[in-house]
Formats: structure tokens, sequence, C-alpha cells
């Protein structure tokens, strides 16, 4: 059991809702899903870990507490289906279009790579209907299009502050960062392209388009917490 940083506060708010729901024996209110498409580099984990703290203070009792899903997406699926932590790696994004060497390398018996996508869009959908979390890429707002209670959003930058920061994040060389974040982009576009058959970039696709270099990071989840509180009075409590 990995119960470390993210994916602890994951695996918390599963097992929250589960003894909730026991306790209550009636179904709890609907929460929110936010749900963050990013450009690479653009600061998506730490506003989503900032625009949950944000929130926290007005949830509803009776609604979950709010949680981020990014890289912890990925190991709840493999737990949930007990499938083996060689397999985390083939659940990355960038990665679909070339695991089918991997999988044909892979036991007998073991979910091909369409299953294994089919597991973590499925998990997606389950977490966006529990509601109060933020879920980062993986098509998450293709997939609760036509859910009431979602909110999309984009993070952009300059490709040169996104470099920069990827640079700095992971002490790489300008041009390994470089390298780095324009496969990054390409590889999500290419996702949403192959799954979806929709264009990342088009921002018909979301609520709001955030410019985190403009902004800070701090100040793009402020700027979605007062969005999805405008669009949603009714799910928070009061001041």
């Amino acid at each position: 059991m990995f119960v470390h940083g993210a994916f602890e506060k994951a695996r918390r708010y599963i097992i929250t809702q589960s003894e909730t729901k026991e306790k209550l024996k009636e179904k709890i209110e609907q929460g929110i899903c936010i749900t963050i498409s990013r450009q690479a580099g653009a600061g998506a984990n730490t506003v989503s870990e900032s625009l949950t703290d944000l929130l926290k203070p007005f949830r509803k009792n009776n609604t979950p507490e709010w949680t981020s899903f990014d890289k912890n997406l990925i190991e709840k699926v493999i737990e949930d289906h007990h499938l083996p932590r060689t397999l985390a790696n083939i659940m990355e994004e960038y990665k679909f279009t070339a695991v089918s060497s991997v999988v044909d390398e892979l036991m007998t018996g073991l979910p091909d790579t369409w299953a294994l996508i089919h597991k973590t869009f499925e998990t997606i959908l389950q977490l966006a209907q529990m509601g109060n979390v933020v879920i980062i890429g993986r098509g998450a707002n293709f997939l609760t299009a036509n859910n009431p209670f979602a909110f999309h959003v984009r993070l952009t930058s300059p490709i040169e502050e996104r470099v920069k920061h990827v640079e700095s994040h992971f002490n790489i060389t300008h041009k390994e960062a470089l390298d780095a974040v324009k496969k990054d982009d390409a590889d999500r576009k290419n996702f949403v392209r192959k799954f979806f058959h929709k264009d990342i970039e088009d921002p018909v696709n979301y609520d709001i388009v955030i410019n985190t270099y403009r902004t800070g990071l701090e100040g793009a989840a402020k700027i979605i917490r007062c969005a999805v509180m405008s669009r949603f009075q009714s799910q928070f409590a009061k001041d």
C-alpha cells in the first residue's frame, strides 16, 4: 500500500466517502468537479493544491472533502483493479500510443491497453460523480462534458516561462526543458485528438482559460475559486 503524499489524500477521500455514506444511510449531496487541462509547465499541480485549500472553508457538511487528483489518479486505478505496479507507467498520457509492444510482453490474462484506458476513464467519471474534486489532465473535461456540476479550466503560459519553470523544477538544461515542454504539449494534443477527436487548444472546450504567467499560480487559483463559487452558489456553505 502506497500511503504517502498526494495518494494518501486520494485514498482518504475514497475511504471517507464510503464511510460517510454508510453512516448517513442516505445520498450525499453532489459536489463540484473541476477539471484542469494545461500546457506543460503552466503550474497545474500548484494551482490545484492551492485551489483545494481555498475551497475547503466553503465546503458544505454533506459533501466530500476537496481533493486533487493527478498522478495519484493512476495509483488509484492500479490499486482498485489489482493491477501490477509495473503497469503504472503505461497509464501516463504520453505513452498510450506506444504501449502495444509492452502489453504484448506482459503475462497472459492481464488487461490490454484499451481496458486500462477504460478503467482510467471510468475512475474519472466516478470521482466526478462524488464531487469536490480537481482532476488534472487525461481528457477529464471531455469525459465530464455533460456533468452539470463540472467546471472546466485551461491553464496556459508563454513557452519561455514554462521552459524556465521546468528547467528549475527538474534541474535540467534549458534545451532539455524546451524539448520536454514541446514533447509534452504535442503528446497531450495527440492524446485528446486520438481519444476524443477534439482540439485541446480550442477555448470553447473550457469555461475559463487562464494565463498563469500574468496571474501567478496563487492568483489563478483564486480566479478559479471565484468563478466556480459564482457558477455553483448553492453548492457552497455561506461565509
